[in-house]
Parts: C-alpha cells; structure tokens; sequence
C-alpha cells in the first residue's frame, strides 16, 4: 500500500478548488457519471477511475490528455514523472499505465489524495508515491532530490501560481536535462512568463483549456 503524507496547510490551492466559471465549463458536470475517468492506453487501458464525492476536480479532457500522451509517448518508459496538484490523478495515473518507473503524486485534498493511493493499490502499482501535502510546501522541501524526467504542472487557475512553482522547480534542480513540462491554465489569459530556458515545443486549445508542452 502507497503511504499517503499528509502535510497539507491552507495556504495552496490543488487544482480541485478553482471556482472560476470558465473553469466550470471545461469541467465535467457534477452528474454520477461524470465523477469517471477512464485510461486512454497502455496496460491498464479502459480502467476507470473515480474521483470522490464533495471533491470538485477539473480533470484534464480526454481529448487534451490523449494528444499530450501522444507528444509524450517516446519518453514515457523507464521515465521519473511528477504530477502536481495531481487533482484526480489522471495524468501520473496515464503515465504509469504507459511505463512511467516512477510517478509522485502531490496532492492537498485528503480526499483526493486517498482516492489516488487506492487505485495505485488495486492496479498493484509499486512504482509510484501519493504525498498529501501543499505544493510549494513539497517543492521547498524536495529541492536537490532525485530530478523529473517529466512534470504535469497543472495548479488551480485562480490561485496565480504558474509561475511561483515553475522557478521552484528549477531553482531546487528538479528537472533532469532535457526535462519536458507539461502545463494547463486558463486559455484566455495567456501564460505568465516561464523561467529562462524553458522552450515551449508544444501547445493547444480546448475550449477554456490552454496547454503547453515545454522541453529545457
């Protein structure tokens, strides 16, 4: 069983607290079936996954998730991934079922986080960690550790923290050479400035949703 951390404070938002209603709008409706997700590839392809009642998570689409994996897919094998505000655990849970070695999870929702070391049980996934804990708090502490070959940086749109936790990531020398970045936010601002050497090699638009794929 995956030990789940529990250091949460109350000063970081996961990316289950975003209020916005743009946000709202790319997020499923709040109907039974919709709290479902499902795999798209690799061996646990067609497995579901439900997020826990009360807990208001913005997944990323389906759609989104499957041209990202897509970009990602030669570099998945064998690859240290990190997924922070990990929400659902959809993307490091993708990960793991395309070969990912390692998947940390950092997520400040119990709740959420619980649902996510319950799945990584029962796929008996041995290569993963669910730390219940706030971002930057986990960022601060992790600095100079073993580096990511890939991150899923997906905060909360409202809570202005693209920026904050990328020039975390790369002042604490947690992205291995030739890292590549995963990032989500709100389609109508625009991103904020990323840290100096990080290439965008990658982007799209789904409805509210902006997404980047950096490479440094």
């Amino acid at each position: 069983m995956v030990k789940v951390k529990n250091t949460a404070n109350r000063h970081t938002s996961s990316r289950a607290h975003d209020a916005d209603r743009g946000a709202r709008a790319a997020a499923p409706k709040s109907s039974g079936t919709s709290r479902i997700l499902r795999i798209i590839g690799g061996k646990h392809r067609g497995r579901r996954l439900r997020f826990p009642a009360g807990v208001t998570i913005r997944p990323t689409p389906d759609r989104v998730r499957e041209t990202l994996f897509n970009w990602l897919q030669p570099r998945i094998a064998g690859a240290r991934v990190l997924d922070l505000f990990a929400g659902s655990g959809a993307l490091g849970l993708e990960a793991l079922s395309r070969g990912a070695a390692h998947v940390r999870f950092v997520e400040k929702d119990r709740r959420a986080a619980s649902a996510i070391d319950t799945l990584i049980s029962e796929w008996q996934e041995t290569g993963a960690q669910v730390t219940c804990v706030d971002a930057l708090g986990w960022l601060a502490q992790s600095a100079g550790s073993a580096p990511f070959d890939i991150v899923f940086l997906d905060p909360p749109y409202d809570a202005a923290l693209l920026s904050q936790v990328a020039g975390a990531l790369t002042r604490g020398a947690l992205l291995a050479p030739d890292a590549r970045i995963y990032v989500e936010h709100r389609a109508r601002e625009g991103l904020p400035e990323m840290p100096a050497g990080w290439q965008q090699i990658r982007d799209g638009r789904a409805g509210e949703v902006g997404y980047h794929l950096f490479a440094v």
